[in-house]
C-alpha cells in the first residue's frame, strides 16, 4: 500500500512539474521583424492596358462603279505604287456608254450647225424686208414675222449650244465611269488585305465595297490601347510606352503617346479611350492586328530615396493603431518604422510619388541605409520554443 500511495505520489509531482514548465516555455516569444533597407532607386507610375497593332495610315480602296471583276493584279504582300493597277472590272458597259455618249455629242454639234445656218437665213429675211417695207413693196406684218423667226433661230441656236455642254458633261461622265473600272492604288504601301477574286460582281449602287486594305508604310506603326476612365486623366501626349507582344514574349519595344483620342467606347457600360502610341518597326516585327500588353509611364522619378509602399502602412503590434485604437476621422501622419536596439521605432517622412510598389521619401528623419520594417511575424519564434506534446501514461 506505501508503495502504492508513494507511485501515485510521484506521478503528481511529475505532472505539476510538467504543466509549469509547459507553461513557461509557452510563453509569447519575441516577434521577428522584416526589413528592407532604404535606398535611392526608380520611382515609376504607370497605366497598364492591352490595345492592338495598327498602321499609322490605312486605306480602304473601293469601286465607284458596279461588275464584275475581270482581272486581279495585286494580291496579300503586295507591295505597291501610287497609281498603279489593282484590279479591273469589265469595261464593255461602260464602253458602250461612252460610245453613246459620243454619239449623243455629235449629234448635238450636227444640230447646232442645222440650226445656226436656220439663223444665218431668218436673219437675211428679216433685213431684206424690213429694208423693203419702208418702199411699201412687203407689209409690216411680214417684216414682223420675219423678226419672230430671226429670234427663234437665234434662240435655237443657243440651246443647242446648251445642249452640246450637257453631252459633253455626259461624254466626260462616261469617261470618268470607265476610268474607275481600272482600280489603282492610291497610296505607296501593302496589300494587307484583299477581298475579292476575279469573276466576282462587285456591287456599288448603295455602298462602296472594300477591294483591297493598304497600309502606307509598315516600318511606322501604333498601339490603339484601350486606357479605363479612372486612368485616362493621368495620361497626356508625350508620355513613354512599352509593350509586349505574344509572338516576341522577350522583346520589349518601346513607344510613345502620340495622341489621347477624346471619343469614348463603351462595352457593356465599361467606358474606356483610346491612346494611340506611335512605334518604329524598322524590322517590320510588328504585324496588324497583334496584341500588346502595354505599360505608359504617366510620371517617374530617377535616383530618389526610396521604400517598399508596405512600409508606410505597417504598425507593430501593441501600437494604438494597430489595435484600432485611433479615434475615428483622425488623419495618420506619414511614417515608417526601423529598428533601434531591436525594437521598432517610428520615424515620420514625407512621401512624394508612389506607385504601387515604392514610395519616395521626399523629406523627414529617414536615412540612406535605414532598415524600415515591412512586416513583423510571432508565429515562427512562438513554434521553435514550442516543446512536441506527447501524451503522459501511468
Amino acid at each position: 500500500m506505501k508503495m502504492r500511495w508513494l507511485l501515485v505520489s510521484v506521478v503528481i509531482v511529475v505532472a505539476v512539474g510538467a504543466g509549469v514548465a509547459w507553461r513557461l516555455l509557452d510563453k509569447p516569444a519575441a516577434p521577428t521583424y522584416v526589413t528592407t533597407l532604404a535606398a535611392k532607386g526608380d520611382v515609376v507610375r504607370t497605366v497598364v492596358t492591352t490595345g492592338s497593332v495598327n498602321p499609322v495610315v490605312t486605306v480602304q480602296v473601293g469601286s465607284y462603279v458596279s461588275g464584275p471583276i475581270k482581272a486581279l493584279y495585286c494580291d496579300y504582300n503586295t507591295k505597291v505604287k501610287a497609281g498603279q493597277l489593282c484590279a479591273k472590272i469589265d469595261p464593255r458597259t461602260y464602253d458602250v456608254a461612252l460610245a453613246q455618249a459620243k454619239a449623243n455629242l455629235a449629234t448635238a454639234k450636227a444640230q447646232l450647225a442645222k440650226d445656226q445656218a436656220g439663223l444665218a437665213y431668218a436673219k437675211l429675211n428679216y433685213e431684206r424686208d424690213r429694208g423693203l417695207v419702208v418702199r411699201g413693196i412687203v407689209s409690216q406684218e411680214t417684216v414682223d414675222a420675219d423678226k419672230s423667226a430671226y429670234e427663234q433661230a437665234a434662240a435655237q441656236v443657243k440651246l443647242d449650244e446648251a445642249t452640246i455642254a450637257q453631252r459633253q458633261a455626259a461624254l466626260e461622265g462616261a469617261q470618268v465611269n470607265l476610268d474607275y473600272t481600272d482600280i489603282v492604288s492610291p497610296v505607296d504601301g501593302i496589300v494587307v488585305s484583299r477581298n475579292v477574286d476575279v469573276g466576282q460582281t462587285v456591287a456599288a449602287s448603295f455602298q462602296t465595297p472594300t477591294l483591297f486594305l493598304i497600309a502606307k508604310d509598315l516600318t511606322k506603326m501604333q498601339v490603339d490601347t484601350n486606357v479605363s476612365e479612372s486612368d485616362i486623366g493621368r495620361v497626356k501626349v508625350g508620355d513613354r510606352a512599352s509593350f509586349t507582344v505574344e509572338a516576341y514574349p522577350k522583346k520589349t519595344f518601346e513607344g510613345r503617346v502620340t495622341e489621347v483620342r477624346q471619343a469614348p467606347i463603351t462595352v457593356q457600360n465599361v467606358v474606356t479611350y483610346d491612346a494611340v502610341i506611335g512605334v518604329d518597326n524598322p524590322e517590320r516585327l510588328l504585324l496588324p492586328g497583334m496584341t500588346a500588353n502595354a505599360k505608359i509611364v504617366t510620371e517617374e522619378r530617377n535616383d530618389v530615396l526610396r521604400v517598399p509602399a508596405q512600409a508606410l502602412r505597417f504598425e507593430p503590434q501593441g501600437s494604438p493603431a494597430a489595435r484600432g485604437k485611433v479615434p475615428r476621422g483622425a488623419r495618420r501622419e506619414p511614417r515608417v518604422w526601423i529598428l533601434k536596439a531591436g525594437q521598432p521605432v517610428a520615424v515620420p517622412v514625407t512621401v512624394g510619388l508612389e506607385d504601387g510598389t515604392w514610395a519616395e521619401i521626399t523629406g523627414g528623419e529617414l536615412a540612406h541605409g535605414n532598415a524600415v520594417i515591412t512586416d513583423e511575424s510571432t508565429a515562427g519564434a512562438a513554434a521553435a520554443r514550442r516543446p512536441a506534446r506527447t501524451p503522459f501514461r501511468l
